[in-house]
């Protein structure tokens, strides 16, 4: 069995100047030059420090850039427009519930707390829900995280507002639809 070696919260960056600030401004402005149209998804990348969410600071310029990017087991933290897309596609409102499946780093989660969602997210990677739990406890945000498998969701949490699959799947578990709330 491989153990994979997390960074220790202690060696995050936690930092968030100006440098950073105005890289998420460049990086708003590309998003609004394709297409990403709704104000609060906007404001919501605008303000997340997109480099707390990779685990390397050598990395910080690329945080900002509209890729992809690997993190730890393996996954990977979606790129911005992906994410951007994803939260405009789910018109998410303050005070919808959520259910997302694949927390990864927390990138997609953090949006959706910006939104003002209630998010219950599970991630199936012990080490990178743990890591992330603790990452996104020190910013101060507090989704329902939920270490396991997402294939059948949280039935004891449903129903839910909107399901958000961030996660490679060959399909839509019926479990999921049928978790949503009418409409």
């Amino acid at each position: 069995k491989v153990h994979q070696r997390l960074p220790s919260p202690a060696s995050m960056h936690t930092t968030d100047d100006y440098r950073h600030q105005g890289l998420r401004r460049r990086l708003v402005a590309e998003l609004q030059a394709k297409g990403i149209q709704d104000a609060l998804v906007l404001k919501a990348i605008g303000d997340l420090p997109r480099h707390q969410f990779i685990d390397d600071s050598a990395f910080t310029e690329l945080a900002y850039q509209d890729i992809a990017f690997p993190i730890a087991c393996g996954q990977t933290i979606s790129q911005p427009y992906t994410v951007a897309f994803q939260s405009q596609l789910l018109e998410a409102r303050p005070g919808m519930k959520v259910l997302e499946i694949g927390t990864g780093c927390g990138y997609q989660t953090a949006v959706l707390l910006k939104l003002g969602c209630k998010v219950f997210s599970i991630e199936r990677h012990k080490p990178l829900y743990l890591q992330t739990k603790a990452r996104l406890a020190r910013m101060g945000m507090k989704p329902n995280l939920y270490f396991g498998d997402g294939y059948l969701g949280l039935p004891k949490e449903a129903p839910f507002d909107r399901v958000l699959v961030t996660c490679g799947a060959p399909d839509v578990p019926a479990a999921l639809a049928e978790q949503l709330k009418a409409g």
